[in-house]
């Protein structure tokens, strides 16, 4: 079985996270694909633990008598809940150019004229769905790529190796993904995270993040009767999304740009509520969006009476590349094995978070490799078969660079 074929029969879970769930993982389809991965990989040799809380490892040992570096392979069970995950519908196409329609009946359409990178694949195969979920490549396509690698270990006993330790976390995506993740227990030197995005991604910087919460009391009257008696809860939460600038947004940003992200907007006359994210790779520019929020609130509370706005920020992550850059061989190695693999290293920063962030910080240092897919956490998301065989064969060459390397 492939990769593309691991992948097809993984979207086949529904493992959207749920961050108002307070449970751990957030939703039970993360813990039946977690149980149905546990067998997988004991049929290929490793020793598993599956913990309560969804956090799934994998050991197997090392086929040399060298003393190498233990190293882990991680990815994500969950995807993301900005769309659903339940009955997906993929299928695979070969695609000649131009616009490749998703859903005929609905009008959905991937249209080139808005997904440029489109053109950088004609002639491949791609993984799509039918337009009414996301396809989940996010990072269902990382865990198939490491089982696929595990599977030609286990048919090729003269294919050198160390210790390979994998972990397959839950709720990455709502940002929890390392909050119960036991780095003791996984036992690994060094990582890379399985959860980038086009051929040849290799990233080792991300955005410092947090969430803002707030909420706006109003007070609601009969409308006949409401003269300088109602606070109309919307108009001011309008008026305080009116305090950040238009372009500072992910739709107007790129590269090292940050920006404020309003998720979700909730409200009547009595009571609205704004749900931002906040990104900058910077801390001094993170510590002033954060700052910059509190002071919209004040403002607010001042001119409509304190309790009118209440704020709640919580950091989520921070960059990584402080924690990367004592051990940047890390990078240099991954370079390499792309390098091997004909595939151009794209090194960039990523414009979100992933695991390998949390962990870095927790004394496993984890750059990112990329799987191979576009357009992640929407109905427009597909992934290049062949780009998804480029990602095994990467992996394969990092496992092989490290087997040289004794310590």
């Amino acid at each position: 079985m492939s990769a593309v074929e691991k992948l097809l029969k993984y979207v086949q879970y529904d493992t959207t996270s749920d961050e108002n769930s307070e449970s751990v993982p957030s939703t039970p389809g993360q813990m039946i694909l977690a149980n149905e991965l546990k067998k997988e990989l004991e049929t290929l040799g490793l020793e598993t633990v599956l913990d309560d809380n969804g956090y799934l490892f994998g050991y197997l040992k090392s086929n040399t008598e060298k003393k190498l570096k233990k190293l882990g392979l991680l990815a994500h069970l969950d995807t993301s809940p900005d769309m659903s995950g339940k009955n997906v519908k993929p299928r695979i196409v070969k695609y000649e150019g131009g616009d490749l329609v998703l859903n005929e009946e609905n009008g959905i359409i991937l249209k080139e004229s808005e997904f440029p990178a489109l053109t950088g694949y004609i002639g491949q195969e791609l993984m799509v769905t039918d337009g009414t979920t996301l396809l989940g490549a996010d990072d269902k396509a990382g865990i198939a790529e490491i089982m696929e690698v595990l599977e030609y270990i286990s048919l090729h006993k003269d294919f050198i190796h160390g210790d390979i330790h994998v972990a397959f976390t839950p709720d990455e995506e709502i940002g929890r993904g390392p909050h119960h993740f036991d780095v003791k227990a996984f036992g690994a030197d060094i990582a890379y995270t399985m959860d980038g995005g086009p051929l040849g991604e290799l990233e080792f910087e991300n955005f410092n993040a947090a969430s803002a919460k707030v909420k706006v009391r109003g007070r609601n009257v009969h409308p006949g009767t409401a003269k300088d008696k109602m606070v109309n809860s919307i108009f001011i939460a309008m008026e305080y999304a009116d305090f950040f600038d238009r372009k500072d947004t992910p739709e107007h940003t790129e590269e090292y740009e940050g920006f404020y992200h309003l998720n979700e907007f909730k409200g009547d006359v009595d009571g609205s509520s704004l749900d931002y994210i906040i990104r900058d790779f910077f801390e001094d520019s993170f510590a002033e969006r954060k700052k910059k929020m509190q002071e919209a609130a004040e403002k607010l509370n001042e001119k409509y009476g304190e309790g009118t706005i209440t704020l709640e920020i919580h950091d989520q992550y921070k960059n990584m590349k402080t924690k990367i850059e004592p051990h940047m061989y890390l990078v240099e190695n991954a370079k390499l094995a792309m390098e091997k693999a004909g595939v151009t290293p794209v090194i960039k920063p990523i414009r979100g978070g992933t695991d390998g962030a949390q962990l870095s910080y927790m004394g496993l240092p984890c750059p990112n490799l990329f799987t191979g897919g576009e357009n992640y956490h929407g109905r427009y998301e597909f992934i290049s078969a062949e780009s998804m065989d480029k990602a095994v064969e990467v992996l394969k060459n990092v496992i092989s660079i490290y087997a040289e390397e004794e310590v």
